[in-house]
């Protein structure tokens, strides 16, 4: 597919750039999109959360009362689940949430996503830019420009620019990436994909396209 390429001021710049259609127009697979959001997900819980059993919960060990004539279910320990103030039956254990995914399936979940935003004509082609100072003013009013203020939105650079990173940290539902830092999760939350045109490249060298 071919797209127009805009400028910072949002003006075509009268310049084409072919997206490979190995990346941005395959067969989307939903199954692999929902298997590798699910692990992102996944590894972003701690897995932390804990409660105390009986045996952990500080109290008396005292028998509290007889064993039987009392009409009512017999009760050794105050630490007791049924009883308030006693450990929690079965509660939450630290945890790994962790899981594997195959490479392979990890890639075709990324190239379904940014088939989904081909689809979808959610995706931008930007000429190349950057600051000579972090100046967050100046990547808001970029934003405004290409129309995508408001709105999450992920902006794919060739390599790491640090400017342009900390010019957009401060704004709202924006986020830098190269292309190996794209994931499913933030490439399907996005609403419209930003590619600088050297980026276009990398793209097809870093899916082997």
């Amino acid at each position: 597919m071919e797209l127009n390429v805009v400028n910072i001021q949002g003006k075509e710049t009268g310049r084409k750039i072919e997206l490979s259609d190995s990346i941005f127009a395959i067969e989307p697979n939903d199954h692999a999109i929902y298997l590798d959001v699910k692990q992102y997900l996944a590894n972003q819980r701690q897995g932390t959360h804990k409660s105390k059993e009986r045996g952990e919960v500080a109290g008396s060990t005292r028998k509290i009362k007889k064993q039987k004539g009392t009409g009512t279910a017999r009760a050794g320990s105050l630490k007791s689940p049924v009883f308030r103030g006693g450990g929690r039956a079965f509660g939450p254990q630290p945890r790994d949430y962790s899981f594997k995914l195959n490479k392979k399936l990890k890639q075709l979940a990324r190239l379904s996503a940014l088939t989904y935003k081909a689809q979808k004509n959610a995706i931008i082609v930007v000429e190349d830019f950057s600051f000579e100072v972090p100046k967050t003013k100046e990547f808001a009013i970029i934003r405004k420009n290409l129309q995508i203020d408001g709105s999450h939105s992920m902006v794919v650079l060739k390599e790491r620019n640090t400017n342009i990173y900390l010019s957009s940290r401060n704004v709202p539902k924006s986020e830098i990436v190269i292309p190996s830092d794209m994931n499913t999760y933030s490439i399907m939350r996005a609403k419209s994909l930003v590619l600088t045109e050297s980026s276009v490249a990398e793209l097809n060298q870093f899916f082997n396209v």
